[in-house]
């Protein structure tokens, strides 16, 4: 692939507007002089996303490997990861690319059964897997680009799911212990950032509440107020005839997100114990949220919308900063609800040396006075929510219905992270936005994002604003942004129906050519310290904004 060909081809077209995206904005702007030198600008991507190879190099079969290609109407488009982008044969022209844009940091992830492929180290470790992401480190190094690693990014081993139900026993926090020391062993001399786990709240959710994801356990909703939270919850494309298999959404999440929140802790005693001193890294967990804002100024839903966030970030943050659940949780739950022992509180309370956000929109939430007839997460919440008030959207839709164009809402979370949170370190390790993978237009157009260039900008104006503090008060402590995503992949049970990438992947031509789209382009100006296009405001009527971030 000739990367450098690739980037002119669109950088000849770079100052034009295209399909009537650009618009009126003010003259507000955001460049890469405006953060520290020592800020971490990189791109996000995970293992089955965009690895392939799902049966190369000895590896074994995960989770997603057996839900892609056994579970009928599972994918919104039929389609697998057994390919996606080819990553795995691809990867050194992948990490050029990102030293063409100048990204001085990657985050990706180790796929747990292409290191051990029985699950379990009794069952022998796999040299193929360790020599692939040895070279990719190794590659990233030498392109002077700083790897953040995610041990756990949803695909466990399919024969642990098998045997003893995966993270629905305890007995998972010993086998993903193995592997993570695994890794801290074969990788940690030049991996200095570490994230036990990506996303907990959608592993836990989406797979046992919900049932969009493996194990695809939890049950249809119900009613008509959970069929409309469902269909605007992170990363959610609920496919209402999936043959769910039994199990019980008021009780399976938080069992699941408890021995999650234990793998991490102990995992992180390991790291502290055995490698951090002589390694010199950093660790901690990533966890996404849609930030609840209160529809009316009512003081129930302002309640409400902290209940959300509650149930959503403070789920999983909460007992690392305070070594138990948040009120709100405790209070709704009850003894559905597991409880930390004494050691385990001890444990998990400052398991982390970062916290990651990976956030991407907000929602409208109310209170929901009525009193469940069913126990499920969707209904222990007591919140609705929606992405309308007033029938206004709280932002411009894009690709995927649950996702919305709120940057404000980045800003708010970081202060609220800052209050409630006792002021940590944060890396934003996923913001992004994506667009329908509309067929019918040719590649010029598909390579025309200024929507996502735009969506950058204001995020990055949002946080940078919350960074810099407010009525004398110290910022937040925000040390990087990563984009999701750099490369168009597999997205889950959307399948490759949308894309959110940076780089624009032909899956079409059976080479997976990558080109940059203009928001490549963008970001290769932007951390040359050449970006200066003004940022968005307010300048816009809410119905000229919509239409011209959607390119309509």
């Amino acid at each position: 692939m000739d990367v450098q060909n690739n980037f002119l081809m669109i950088t000849s077209t770079d100052e034009s507007p295209v399909n009537g995206q650009v618009g009126n904005y003010t003259q507000s702007k955001i460049t890469r002089s405006d953060f520290p030198p020592d800020f971490a600008f990189g791109a996000a991507t995970s293992a089955y996303q965009i690895e392939g190879g799902w049966n190369a190099g000895s590896k074994g079969l995960s989770n997603w490997d057996v839900f892609t290609q056994k579970q009928p109407g599972g994918i919104s488009d039929g389609s697998n990861g057994c390919v996606a982008i080819d990553h795995y044969n691809m990867f050194r022209e992948d990490v050029a690319l990102m030293k063409k844009m100048g990204f001085n940091s990657y985050r990706f992830s180790i796929a747990w059964t292409r290191i051990l492929p029985g699950g379990k180290l009794c069952t022998g470790v796999c040299k193929e897997g360790i020599q692939f992401y040895n070279d990719l480190i190794d590659a990233l190094l030498a392109a002077g680009i700083e790897p953040y690693a995610t041990i756990f990014h949803w695909d466990i081993p399919q024969c642990l799911e098998e045997e003893y139900g995966g993270f629905l026993s305890d007995q998972i926090v010993k086998d993903f212990c193995e592997f993570a020391e695994i890794c801290f062993w074969e990788f940690g001399d030049r991996v200095k950032y570490w994230i036990t786990l990506n996303e907990p709240w959608s592993y836990s959710v989406s797979g046992y509440a919900i049932g969009s994801f493996p194990p695809n356990r939890g049950k249809a909703p119900t009613t008509t107020g959970e069929a409309k939270k469902i269909s605007i919850l992170h990363r959610c494309v609920f496919r209402s005839h999936i043959a769910r298999k039994y199990g019980d959404p008021g009780r399976e999440p938080y069992i699941v997100a408890h021995n999650l929140i234990l793998s991490h802790a102990y995992a992180v005693d390991i790291y502290r114990r055995k490698y951090q001193e002589s390694q010199g890294g950093k660790i901690g967990m990533t966890n996404n949220i849609q930030w609840h804002e209160p529809l009316t100024d009512s003081q129930e839903d302002q309640d409400a919308a902290t209940r959300g966030n509650d149930f959503m970030l403070g789920w999983f943050v909460e007992p690392l900063v305070t070594g138990d659940y948040p009120e709100s949780m405790i209070k709704n739950v009850g003894k559905r609800l597991p409880k930390f022992t004494e050691k385990e509180e001890k444990l998990v309370k400052g398991s982390y040396d970062f916290l990651g956000i990976n956030y991407y929109t907000s929602i409208y939430a109310s209170n929901d006075p009525s009193k469940p007839t069913t126990e499920s997460y969707l209904t222990d919440t007591q919140v609705l929510t929606s992405a309308e008030r007033n029938k206004v959207p709280i932002g411009a839709k894009a690709g995927s219905d649950w996702l919305h164009i709120v940057p404000w809402g980045i800003y708010k979370l970081m202060l609220d992270m800052k209050e409630r949170y006792n002021d940590p370190i944060i890396y934003i390790t996923e913001n992004g936005v994506d667009e329908e993978n509309d067929k019918s237009v040719n590649c010029t157009q598909a390579l025309s994002d200024d929507m996502r260039i735009h969506y950058h900008q204001e995020h990055l104006y949002n946080l940078k604003k919350a960074m810099d503090g407010k009525n004398g008060k110290d910022g937040v402590k925000v040390k990087g942004y990563f984009i999701w995503s750099l490369f168009d992949n597999f997205e889950w049970a959307a399948g490759y129906s949308v894309r959110f990438g940076i780089i624009y992947v032909d899956y079409n031509n059976g080479r997976y050519t990558r080109l940059p789209k203009r928001s490549a382009v963008w970001w290769r100006n932007f951390l040359s310290k050449k970006a200066e296009t003004p940022l968005m405001k307010e300048a816009e009527k809410p119905e000229d904004r919509r239409k011209r971030l959607r390119g309509d």
